[in-house]
């Protein structure tokens, strides 16, 4: 049986080290910064590589993010990985909690993790289940 958590976040992403460009293939990394507010109440930092092609609106992304805090009164961390696909505009974002990535009472956490942006804000939801 799964839960749904939403809410709502604020990220600060930053470049880390200069990035590369070749044949306008652009690759970068960058840092996460999160601030969760709603269902999960806590914090998130995590750090992103990414590839920008030439084509506009082509790229794609991978990231690794610890998310610690309280989700619906449990307090513990877990970990998120992401996957982001861009064709010419069109999104494939796929994000997943780490298997047995949760710590104090979010052990046995699985699940996955929506967003979407609405005006500039961005909103989650976490629908998620907890094993013993």
């Amino acid at each position: 049986m799964s839960t749904v958590a939403k809410g709502s976040f604020t990220v600060d992403v930053k470049p880390v080290g200069e990035g590369s460009t070749v044949d306008g293939l652009a690759l970068g990394r960058m840092s996460l910064d999160k601030r969760f507010e709603g269902d999960l109440a806590g914090t998130g930092k995590g750090e992103m590589l990414t590839a920008l092609t030439p084509v506009k609106g082509s790229a794609v992304y991978v990231a690794i993010e610890r998310v610690e805090g309280s989700l619906h009164g449990r307090a513990g961390a877990f970990v998120l990985h992401h996957r982001g696909i861009m064709t010419r505009g069109s999104q494939d974002l796929t994000i997943t909690i780490a298997p047995d990535s949760g710590t104090g009472a979010l052990a046995g956490i699985s699940g996955t993790f929506a967003l979407t942006i609405v005006d500039g804000r961005h909103l989650y939801e976490l629908d998620y289940a907890l094993n013993p």
